[in-house]
């Protein structure tokens, strides 16, 4: 990148020396031909006031010390009656001439052209004479070259230092706009107490959120990658160890099906496990591309109740739906995946006796969908992790009711992928409820 940076500021540099160069130049030119035309008039002026051609004997004996102007003498009719560096008998009628026609419509007149006559480009300046005669002055821009041909040394040094003095600069420049960006490169871990100019704050502040979340995220993956090892080895130790005191004859008639049991158990859990982890790692692939549509969140509500009512059974626990048809646009499988791990883990948590209810209403414009239980509640140290990847409140009791600690972390990801809002309200030994606003 410097050195692409570096080249780009040396061809602006080269760039603009040459067009400057070139500028000035033309403006020199400019300059100059005004001035030459200026003294040709001079030179118009003096020979019609000097009275040079009232006789013309007298004129053919005339001769300027400026040997670069040529005098024309032209007849109204255009023919030449006089030229002093040439035979005005060999000359072709100058009527059309560009300075000629416009001398004899206003009075005076100017051209830059080719002379057929001498073969060399000229400076004309053409005015009428009292008797109706056009003389004309003109000079050799031959002498104009001469002046930038003895110039152009110096504006090539000029122009050879004004690119060297770019180079330079441009490296300069180039190193000071790189600095501040290979010192956070080289230093990522202490861009706070780093100065860079007020252009770039913005550019530090995306790098430093980046390189923020990029550790918290890495760190995150280690933890997932901890807990997911320990989580599978659990099951995994207990299915080993009871398959392997029945595999050895170790286990009595009794044993055999108690154990048989514990292996059942264990392989429902691990695979309860696996099928969350499987989604999580869905749900990451999915976040940029979520498919919606608009759907009853009161509908699915009711579906998940009705299911769940089984199972809240087996555990004591009613289950109820309240609230009214509300519609909004998200994805089905994700908002019946939603209400599900809410109420399921309502139940998990719950007390023998309790009860989970479940709203959808509408409240200042906001579709909310809110799940209460009567269960063991949420110390207040703990409610802000509870969305975390194999969190868990009560440890055993999550492992005897099967629970795998990744419900609301599915919970949470298909909330953020909805743009929503997750709150959370609960008192230990009281009960929680958890609201989602979309």
């Amino acid at each position: 990148m410097k050195r692409k940076i570096n080249a780009r500021f040396v061809l602006l540099t080269v760039m603009s020396v040459i067009l400057t160069l070139v500028l000035a130049t033309v403006a020199y030119y400019e300059l100059f031909k005004k001035e030459v035309l200026a003294d040709l008039r001079s030179y118009t002026y003096v020979l019609e006031h000097a009275g040079v051609f009232d006789d013309m004997t007298a004129v053919k004996e005339y001769t300027l010390s400026d040997t670069d102007v040529r005098i024309t003498l032209i007849d109204p009719d255009g023919a030449v009656r006089y030229d002093s560096q040439a035979d005005a008998a060999d000359m072709d009628n100058h009527e059309n001439r560009p300075e000629i026609a416009e001398a004899l419509r206003s009075g005076s007149g100017e051209a830059i052209r080719h002379s057929d006559t001498i073969g060399r480009n000229l400076f004309y300046y053409a005015a009428r004479l009292d008797n109706g005669s056009i003389l004309r002055v003109g000079k050799e821009s031959g002498s104009i070259w001469a002046i930038f041909a003895g110039i152009l040394p110096w504006i090539a040094g000029i122009g050879a230092g004004l690119i060297l003095i770019g180079l330079v600069l441009s490296h300069y420049l180039t190193m000071q706009l790189l600095e501040p960006i290979e010192r956070m490169a080289n230093d990522m871990d202490h861009l706070d107490s780093m100065t860079v100019y007020k252009e770039m704050i913005p550019f530090t502040t995306k790098i430093r959120k980046q390189h923020e979340d990029i550790i918290k995220n890495a760190k995150m993956r280690q933890d997932f990658t901890a807990n997911v090892s320990h989580e599978l080895k659990t099951p995994l130790t207990a299915i080993s160890g009871y398959s392997e005191l029945i595999e050895n004859g170790m286990a009595t008639d009794a044993d055999v099906q108690r154990f048989a049991g514990e292996i059942h158990k264990n392989s429902k859990r691990l695979l309860t496990l696996i099928n969350d982890i499987i989604r999580l790692s869905e749900l990451d692939v999915t976040e940029h591309d979520l498919t919606t549509q608009e759907v009853d969140l009161y509908e699915i509500a009711r579906t998940c109740v009705d299911m769940l009512q089984v199972n809240g059974e087996k555990h004591d626990i009613s289950i109820s739906l309240l609230g009214t048809s509300c519609t909004i646009n998200a994805n089905r499988e994700m908002m019946e995946e939603l209400v599900y791990n809410l109420c399921d883990n309502a139940i998990r948590y719950n007390n023998a006796g309790g009860s989970v209810k479940v709203w959808v209403t509408k409240a200042d414009g906001h579709t909310v969908l809110s799940v209460k239980d009567t269960g063991i509640g949420i110390p207040k140290e703990d409610q802000e992790r509870i969305f975390e990847r194999f969190y868990r409140v009560d440890k055993s009791r999550s492992k005897s009711t099967g629970g795998t600690g990744l419900g609301l972390a599915i919970v949470k990801h298909i909330v953020e992928q909805h743009n929503a809002k997750l709150e959370i309200d609960s008192k230990l030994g009281e009960g929680t409820e958890i609201r989602v606003i979309f």
